[in-house]
């Protein structure tokens, strides 16, 4: 719980901070935290506004989280509602203007809502006060709906949300909008790099990219914190791993269509030519001006390289082509990278890549069963595979799962 003096310090530095999170999955995790320690929230969730429905983007609920095996996160399901009358978050998003109820669950006919007992009767959770604040950006425009759930005294009692925080509440609001605008066209920039790769390779999904992007999060924050990482440096790695991970394939757009585009395996000659996706990917951000640049060409350089050094491009200075002095093998060529040579990110997106892969139909193969997939990948621990980075997804496996069910081939 922060109290008053240091909620107003609080709020004065919380739009700097915010807009320095890139990423829109991340911000919308931080948002949420945010917002539930200013008002000492038990739960809440996010909704983003779609044309003219929410959809349901985040959630948290410190309860239903504290039931939970150490290390595992809530599983939910994302879905969309109408923007009208016909629900508190819907309302909000409609009208503009905020709610405060003390009691959802005795709301009489005072409002055209009713609350959707469902969750509650399925979890076993009571919500009780509800905080639902529209999100708008500076040209009053809805981005979406913040709803907090259950305030908490210093004793852990529910009460209600304060009428005098509401000020203060909405104001912080109104800073996580601009943020949420600024990474949502920063998601779009990155989507239409994206698509470049899908027009010329159909395999190049916006599905794909956010599966191997999402998986490689999940991946990532589950190793971190088993290295005991401090928390604001996975959130840092988090935002800048998700960006690079959607850009892993981005250096298909120089393949060859007839390579690229071949409805069967490629032959040998034709896979060289492939590999070189890898370093002319990591061309593309040869100018490199922010973290978001080195990461995204340190990925798109070695998410194909192997743990037991049998992968590819190797030691190899992708802006040059040329090999890297000292690492040459008997025949000139670069030799892979091994172990921990090759990069953590690398090393996540490559887990993340090839699960996402074996559990999709190509053109040249169907979609493998889950448990061949499962058993392929740990096979290769320590083998292709950092074992760790196995580890941490064997870990996350449900999660990973539910990721998949979000973002489905169409």
């Amino acid at each position: 719980m922060i109290d008053e003096e240091n909620k107003l310090k609080r709020i004065i530095n919380i739009g700097i901070e915010l807009a320095g999170v890139k990423d829109i999955d991340v911000l919308l995790e931080r948002v949420l935290s945010e917002a539930r320690e200013f008002a000492n929230a038990d739960a809440g969730s996010i909704y983003i506004k779609d044309e003219d429905r929410l959809k349901f983007s985040y959630t948290q609920n410190d309860t239903l989280q504290s039931k939970l095996a150490k290390g595992k996160k809530l599983i939910y399901s994302t879905f969309t509602i109408p923007i009208n009358n016909n629900s508190i978050s819907g309302h909000v998003a409609h009208t503009g203007e905020l709610l405060n109820l003390p009691d959802v669950y005795t709301l009489g006919d005072v409002y055209p809502f009713s609350f959707n007992r469902s969750f509650d009767e399925l979890t076993g959770y009571r919500t009780k006060s509800m905080l639902t604040i529209p999100l708008k950006t500076n040209r009053g425009e809805i981005a979406g709906v913040l709803q907090l759930i259950n305030c908490k005294d210093a004793s852990g009692n529910v009460i209600h949300f304060r009428k005098d925080e509401e000020p203060m509440m909405v104001h912080f609001a109104n800073l996580a909008a601009m943020a949420i605008e600024r990474a949502r066209m920063t998601r779009s920039m990155i989507l239409r790099m994206a698509k470049m790769a899908e027009l010329r390779d159909p395999k190049e999904t916006g599905a794909h990219v956010n599966r191997v992007a999402s998986y490689s999060l999940e991946i990532y924050e589950k190793w971190a914190i088993d290295k005991g990482t401090r928390q604001e440096e996975i959130a840092q790695g988090k935002d800048i791993l998700r960006m690079a991970a959607m850009l892993h394939d981005v250096g298909k757009v120089g393949i060859p269509d007839a390579i690229l585009k071949k409805p069967a395996r490629l032959d040998p000659d034709e896979y060289e030519i492939m590999k070189n996706h890898t370093i002319l990917g990591a061309r593309m951000f040869s100018d490199i001006y922010s973290e978001f640049d080195e990461s995204s060409s340190i990925v798109a350089l070695n998410h194909h390289e192997r743990w037991d050094g049998k992968g590819y491009p190797g030691h190899i200075n992708p802006f040059t082509g040329s090999t890297v002095p000292g690492y040459e093998t008997e025949s000139g060529k670069p030799r892979g990278k091994k172990e921990e040579e090759i990069p953590v990110f690398g090393r996540i997106v490559a887990v993340a890549d090839v699960y996402d892969a074996l559990s999709s139909k190509r053109v040249y193969k169907e979609k493998w069963d889950e448990s061949e997939v499962l058993e392929t990948l740990t096979k290769e621990r320590g083998k292709q595979f950092d074992a760790e980075m196995i580890d941490a997804f064997l870990s996350v496996l449900d999660i990973i799962k539910n990721i998949s069910e979000r973002y489905p081939d169409h």
